[in-house]
């Protein structure tokens, strides 16, 4: 029963491995890649911003640390 478990296990990691590979080779290749990046105004992307990020990872801290502190009580 263990040697079945074992060939099953390797087969399919195999399969696995084979169809990553299929994926990676099927990738196109493209010669004329056209990259357009607009840094101009809008304000349609506020979560682009860095101190948005910096704000609510202070918040999120700030609620972890109160949750986390409020139920460490002792009697």
């Amino acid at each position: 029963m263990k040697l079945i478990k074992q060939a099953v296990s390797r087969l399919t990691a195999m399969l696995m491995l084979f169809f990553m590979s299929t994926v990676a080779f099927a990738q196109e290749k493209s010669a004329d890649i056209d990259v357009t990046v607009d840094k101009g105004g809008g304000g349609a992307n506020w979560y682009a911003s860095p101190w948005v990020w910096i704000v609510g990872a202070a918040i999120f801290i700030l609620l972890l640390v109160a949750l986390l502190r409020g139920n460490s009580s002792r009697d």
